[in-house]
């Protein structure tokens, strides 16, 4: 119970800028995952770890019916602002442990995690949670991050930190954090083979990050997880100042001058069918 309530309490901490800078991004690799599987007006659409919607906003403009769940009461009050101002009354947001999802067998047509799943400290309960309310028939859909060195976007980041802040030495590789375990396509396919699942694919793509300076990329990386914030919780002022200053160098050369700059990270997309 003490393990929950600090990861609560860690993605309560964070939602408000996840809601301003990361959820918008990570909007549009939601979308382009939606496309591999079946979602239309009437699907039954659950989303797991769904943070402030990425995920769930595009599936209830398909017309879905979509519960959104979350650990985080406010990243759920912030997905409930969302689709209000979007007029979606076809989503619904409710406060839950993906661990244990109080929700009924052979439920849902689809069951959809983007990032989100992929970072529970039990993984295989998790996948298990999520292809229990799956009907059968029904699709799943997991989004994970492919391996820390094939994501510009970490590289980047860990680069201003080693130049500005003595003795930095990031988080620990050995094994990767918990956004990374999925890394590996063939354990995805593995995992979600032992939970059952038929028909198991798994595909790695580019996903395209485009960012508008240095300070919006320090914005949705201090934002979009836990571990990003604690990289820069003892920083002082100076330092923060530095590192903006040296990624926002790296930016002009990534931008050749443009409004924006692309950082490329690879992901795994993998379906299955129960």
């Amino acid at each position: 119970m003490a393990a929950q309530q600090a990861t609560q309490s860690a993605w309560d901490s964070i939602a408000a800028g996840y809601d301003e800078f990361a959820t918008p991004v990570a909007t549009r690799l939601a979308e382009d995952a939606l496309r591999l599987v079946d979602v239309g007006a009437g699907t039954r659409f659950l989303d797991v770890a769904a943070g402030s919607g990425a995920l769930s906003i595009p599936a209830a403009r398909l017309g879905a019916q979509v519960l959104a769940t979350d650990i985080s009461p406010v990243m759920i009050e912030r997905l409930r602002a969302r689709a209000r101002d979007e007029g979606l009354s076809n989503l619904e947001g409710r406060v839950m442990d993906g661990h244990a999802l109080e929700l009924e067998d052979d439920t849902f047509d689809v069951c959809g995690s983007v990032n989100g799943v992929s970072l529970f400290p039990d993984l295989a309960r998790g996948l298990g949670e999520l292809v229990r309310v799956c009907r059968p028939g029904g699709q799943v859909l997991i989004v994970a991050q492919g391996p820390p060195h094939k994501a510009e976007f970490l590289g980047f980041f860990l680069s201003a930190m080693h130049a500005c802040v003595p003795g930095f030495t990031g988080p620990p590789m050995d094994p990767p954090p918990l956004p990374f375990q999925l890394a590996d396509p063939k354990r995805l396919h593995q995992e979600l083979s032992d939970t059952g699942l038929a028909e198991v694919r798994v595909q790695t793509s580019t996903w395209q990050m485009e960012f508008r300076s240095a300070v919006h990329f320090w914005d949705v990386v201090t934002n979009s997880n836990p571990i990003g914030q604690a990289m820069v919780a003892n920083l002082t002022q100076a330092q923060r100042t530095d590192v903006q200053k040296v990624l926002d160098g790296m930016f002009r050369e990534r931008s050749g001058g443009g409004p924006t700059a692309v950082l490329t990270t690879e992901v795994n997309v993998a379906i299955g069918v129960k």
